[in-house]
């Protein structure tokens, strides 16, 4: 269901000059109906000046009046002829302008780690231009020398969830055209719940207790060396000097 514009100021001027009941202007407006109840309270929307929605083209007095008499009714929004076959502008994500000094950065990163991506998915992650992305991977930029490959997860200019969609698609892709991957770039392709469940790697200890029982041989190597026997004798033996052994020989 489409919601009026500008929902609070809407709730405001409706508290104000009717008798519709919260749930009733809730459900119209788009909010939780203990936020209207804050509203009429005085607790929320402080200072905010109602806004007519008869007067604005958003609703008919006639529909006011069903709602006042029956608590059970749902005001619907005015139709609007002009709006009937209206769709959304598709194009690029769109991005504060706090955060799009960032996008080359992550443009950088996207292109270096994930050379799989195409441009088209590069540019819904972080809401760029096709020109951009191509300046960045033929190092064309006019800015290229002070880029630095940043996450775009980490930048906030999208979700881990899109970002791995994104990999998988691009893996589905080449399995389909039956390109042949190396190593390196199958490890580029793991998703983060992939990634997430593998094994952990040994990690160097950074106390010195810890490095005394630290080892990157497995288990079963560990096991056999354990079952091994070693006396101090075997261990410290000094080979025999000439003279010692002349020595032994003289003895009866």
């Amino acid at each position: 269901m489409t919601k009026p514009i500008m929902a609070r100021a809407t709730a405001v001027w409706l508290i104000d000059n009717t008798t519709i009941s919260f749930k009733q202007i809730a459900d119209f407006v788009g909010m939780h109906e203990l936020e209207i109840q804050g509203i009429a309270d005085g607790d929320v929307a402080t200072g905010v000046k109602g806004f007519d929605p008869v007067a604005n083209n958003q609703l008919t007095q006639e529909e006011i009046d069903l709602a006042e008499k029956n608590p059970l009714h749902k005001v619907k929004l005015k139709f609007n002829p002009s709006a009937v076959g209206e769709e959304k502008r598709r194009g690029p994500r769109y991005t504060p302008l706090s955060k799009r000094q960032d996008r080359p950065a992550s443009i950088y990163w996207l292109v270096k780690f994930h050379p799989e991506l195409s441009d088209g998915q590069i540019s819904k992650l972080v809401g760029t231009t096709k020109p951009t992305i191509q300046a960045i991977r033929d190092r064309t930029h006019w800015n290229i020398g002070n880029i630095q490959p940043v996450d775009p997860v980490a930048l906030g200019l999208c979700k881990q969830s899109e970002l791995d969609a994104a990999v998988q698609k691009a893996v589905a892709k080449r399995q389909a055209e039956g390109v042949v991957m190396n190593d390196d770039e199958r490890r580029k392709l793991v998703s983060t719940e992939q990634s997430l469940s593998m094994e952990d790697a040994p990690k160097m200890p950074t106390a010195i207790e810890g490095l005394e029982t630290f080892s990157l041989k497995d288990d079963d190597e560990d096991e056999e060396e354990k079952e091994a026997v070693y006396d101090a004798e075997s261990l410290f033996k000094v080979p025999a000097s000439k003279d010692e052994d002349e020595d032994e020989d003289k003895q009866p």
